[in-house]
């Protein structure tokens, strides 16, 4: 990977000239009084770098002579070493993740004016640690004060946000190979999850059979909090207490996706848990299911970012409207949002180093972004009659039949030259497929 790592930064000095990059690795994160959680890099330092540790700053200088990436880590200490573990160290550095240049963090303020002082603008996320933004302002602002006498020096902070992310869009092939494991891992813990849910179980054995199988398969674990919510804790979007217990009508919606090599993936099922569908449940399943197969239909190159949610908002209402949730005409249910009790939430995010990934939806009002190559998205529309829902003005009461059922059906898309591939087609969704 280290070649890839290279590629990508030669690709950001390319569109960065004579300006200088700086690159903060994400903090430790206390989970209580003295214990921490599990190290998690921060996105856009892991890829450019490839680097897994904390206090770490990497430059990216396209115009020094000698140091173009330059690396300031923890320094070798074989005293904290046996208490939180081995470090790379300052010559491992250079060695090991190519950096031309290394030094101990410590000299970071006294190293870092040599890789500013002839650049034209420094490029950095002004991001939520506060104390760093100060220092990086205070060595702009300490430059543009001498700038008068040398007549060089960075002009402008910019961030890196729109060229970086702008790569992380595209993915390369190394990254789809590791988003093809993740699926893969997840696939496998959705089907077996398929196979074992039962009346009379509860939610956390769900999480816990899908969260074992992410992490004896290799994975780093679950790429968000898992959900596992049973009859109405479906309509909740973000539940994740998953601690009831499974009643035998209940449909159960599982949202889950792991994390592998730093990559995600993020898989929706909704099943029932006796094996079979009430009416009412296969009828707005099937609703569900019509919205997505359409909308993943529009993952095309070329196509806007927001037709699969326009085809997907379209069908929802035209299936609302059919059995009576709903009544009107289309067209002006849609211009007034009359559908949004019941599908709240938006159709697709772009996925990959960050399960929400970055990049641009659009380019300026009613510029959307246009769906390319290599770009991965999810296609996730659903339908909740939350119990306590109240109908839009001039809309019906809703029928007690159709309360308490939440339905959401998720996966992860590639756009690929000619059309898209279904990374996650692999877990079913069709009726026959998930009734037992």
């Amino acid at each position: 990977m280290q070649a890839e790592y290279r590629q990508r930064r030669e690709q950001l000095m390319a569109k960065i000239g004579n300006g200088t990059a700086i690159f903060r690795s994400a903090p430790m994160a206390v989970m209580h009084n003295d214990v921490e959680y599990v190290y998690r890099q921060e996105s856009d330092f892991f890829y450019l770098t490839g680097f897994n540790e904390p206090q770490t700053v990497a430059v990216l200088a396209p115009h020094h002579p000698e140091h173009r990436f330059v690396l300031f880590v923890q320094p070798k200490d074989r005293e904290k070493e046996v208490w939180s573990g081995y470090r790379c160290g300052v010559d491992a550095a250079k060695e090991i993740y190519g950096a031309d240049a290394a030094y101990p963090i410590a000299e970071l303020d006294e190293k870092l004016p040599q890789y500013l002082e002839k650049c034209d603008r420094i490029y950095y996320h002004l991001g939520r640690d506060r104390p760093f933004n100060d220092n990086i302002l205070g060595h702009y602002q300490g430059l543009l004060r001498t700038y008068p006498k040398r007549g060089t020096g960075p002009i402008a902070i910019e961030d890196t946000g729109p060229i970086l992310h702008s790569m992380r869009l595209i993915k390369s092939q190394a990254e789809l190979d590791l988003m093809r494991q993740a699926v893969a891992i997840a696939t496998e813990a959705h089907n077996h999850a398929l196979k074992i849910t039962a009346p009379g179980r509860y939610e956390y054995e769900i999480q816990a059979e899908i969260e074992h199988i992410f992490r004896l398969r290799g994975g780093m674990g679950p790429a968000y909090p898992s959900i596992v919510a049973a009859g109405a804790n479906a309509c909740v979007l973000h539940y994740i207490e998953n601690n009831c217990q499974m009643q035998d009508q209940d449909l159960l919606l599982i949202d889950a996706g792991c994390a592998y090599g730093y990559y995600n993936s993020d898989i929706t099922r909704t099943f029932p848990v006796n094996g079979k569908f009430t009416p009412e449940q296969k009828i707005l399943y099937e609703i569900v299911l019509e919205a997505q197969e359409k909308a993943i239909a529009q993952v095309q190159p070329g196509n806007p970012f927001t037709a699969p949610h326009d085809t997907a908002v379209r069908v929802l209402t035209e299936g609302l409207v059919e059995i009576g949730i709903l009544k009107g005409e289309i067209d002006k249910l849609i211009e007034e949002e009359k559908y949004k009790p019941f599908y709240m939430h938006r159709t697709s995010h772009w996925l990959g180093l960050d399960v929400h990934d970055v990049g641009l939806y659009q380019h300026g009002e009613d510029k959307p972004q246009l769906l390319q190559s290599g770009q991965v998205l999810t296609i996730e529309p659903g339908l909740y009659i939350v119990p306590d829902t109240k109908p839009a003005e001039d809309q019906p009461e809703i029928d007690p039949r159709w309360v308490g059922i939440g339905i959401r059906i998720e996966d992860d898309v590639l756009v690929t030259p000619d059309g898209n591939e279904v990374l996650t087609a692999g877990v079913p969704k069709a009726v026959n497929e998930v009734e037992r």
